[in-house]
């Protein structure tokens, strides 16, 4: 059986994430298979510097990161997932990338060295079953 939470409870362990992260994490961009949790990871395509704030508090168990500037990709491949830092590079979160529903979205998912990339939403959500 799974376990529902409390609103309030969705709502602090999202909170808890920008905590983390802190002022200006790093959200990096990478091809491949998603290593295990916080695991060792590959190439990065492209990084973002998330601002200062990196969201406003969590509503519906739902977090809604502030959205970056565009950067530009550094290494061309295909963009699977995401890793989510400090902006020293301590590990926060790996979240799923692509240019429709996920953790992240961006507005191409092939990244190529120079072309600029933007993330176009960004939404973490702490469901209940």
């Amino acid at each position: 059986m799974t376990i529902g939470y409390a609103t309030t409870l969705r709502n602090a362990r999202m909170d808890a994430i920008s905590s983390a992260a802190t002022s200006n994490a790093l959200i990096s961009i990478y091809a491949g298979s998603r290593p295990a949790t916080g695991g060792a990871s590959t190439v990065v395509l492209a990084q973002f510097t998330m601002s200062s704030s990196f969201a406003p508090p969590a509503t519906s168990g739902v977090l809604l990161p502030n959205l970056p500037v565009a950067t530009t990709g550094v290494f061309a491949s295909t963009a699977t997932w995401a890793r989510l830092t400090t902006s020293s590079g301590v590990f926060v979160a790996d979240m799923s990338v692509s240019t429709a529903a996920a953790d992240i979205t961006l507005n191409t998912n092939v990244i190529t060295v120079g072309v600029a990339v933007s993330m176009t939403s960004a939404r973490i959500t702490e469901g209940n079953p």
